[in-house]
């Protein structure tokens, strides 16, 4: 029987939306509104928020005007603001910008990599030693996202010794905070659990965190297993929106709103201020101009007697 000291007291969250959600937008959202997007996020208490990535517009015009956002936005102390680079060029225009975090990606699979980012998983690994050192030098932390590392579109489920081998090789470069993806979520709470398992039996080295997307409804409840296997780092999008342009049938990300709102009612503690997150969904849904599919956002927060003053910030 589980019990509530089996769990953390804490979890830490990463909003992806900025990013990972507005990339898969149709309708490319001013620059305005994506500044003010992150500082909603900030207001929230959200401690760790992926801002934008530096990309070619070419490929992604949705992620336009990188530079600019990144030093529009209010920055708050204590919270870290990352950008996701997809190679050493993409690193010194974010550098420029200040960042307090890189990400670099990668797949598990080498033909969703192909399809990804045009070059081998081996190729990608040698672009991420030049941004580490890049990133040393101006003494800026480099973590990287392994996507697909449940399930590949293209070749299926993915062996766990594949994603434990990435891993290691990301390490060996100084990258110890590595989140796992569930791209085009098919992962289950029993391979969630094996995953996590594995990563602290053989890998201990590795700070795990964990990103699904809920094609199949299974994204809550994948969160779940994590948190009970022993990983305290999940990475969620603001009204559950998201997916990848480069990944058939991803769906969107796990709602913020809901892992937090899933999250304190057990009473594990994540710093954001339900309310406040909710009414950055409201403006998520204005400026996308379509609903979003965050349950929590449908449904309303907590249930409170009438009356009732506390707070739904944990």
């Amino acid at each position: 029987m589980l019990e509530r000291a089996d769990l953390p007291e804490r979890v830490e969250i990463k909003d992806v939306s900025p990013r990972d959600g507005l990339q898969f937008e149709p309708n490319v959202v001013s620059v305005d509104d994506r500044v003010h997007l992150v500082d909603s996020l900030t207001a929230a208490g959200v401690p760790h928020i992926e801002v934008t990535s530096f990309v070619s517009p070419k490929w992604l015009p949705q992620m336009g005007d990188a530079e600019t956002v990144m030093t529009r936005i209010e920055r708050k102390p204590g919270v870290t603001y990352a950008a996701l680079v997809p190679n050493p060029k993409g690193a010194e225009r974010a550098l420029a910008a200040k960042p307090d975090e890189l990400m670099v990606f990668v797949s598990a699979s080498e033909t969703h990599n192909y399809k990804n980012v045009h070059c081998s998983v081996s190729e990608s690994l040698g672009g991420f030693h030049r941004i580490c050192e890049m990133a040393r030098g101006e003494a800026v932390p480099v973590t990287a996202v392994i996507v697909t590392a449940f399930g590949c579109p293209y070749e299926g489920r993915v062996p766990i010794h594949a994603v434990l081998d990435l891993a290691v090789r990301l390490e060996s470069m100084g990258i110890a905070d590595i989140t796992l993806g569930d791209t085009v979520g098919v992962a289950n709470p029993l391979q969630v659990a094996e995953m996590v398992k594995a990563f602290r039996l053989n890998a201990s080295m590795v700070r795990v965190g964990l990103h699904f997307h809920d094609n199949r409804g299974t994204a809550l409840t994948n969160l779940l297993a994590g948190v009970i296997s022993g990983c305290t780092r999940f990475e969620t999008a603001l009204g559950g929106i998201g997916g990848s342009p480069f990944s058939p049938g991803a769906g969107g990300n796990l709602a913020t709103e809901d892992a937090v709102y899933c999250l304190q009612e057990m009473g594990i503690k994540t710093g954001i201020d339900l309310d406040r997150l909710m009414e950055a969904s409201r403006f998520l849904e204005k400026i996308v101009g379509h609903p979003v599919p965050s349950r929590v956002y449908r449904s309303g927060g907590r249930m409170v007697p009438a009356g009732y003053g506390g707070s739904a910030r944990e």
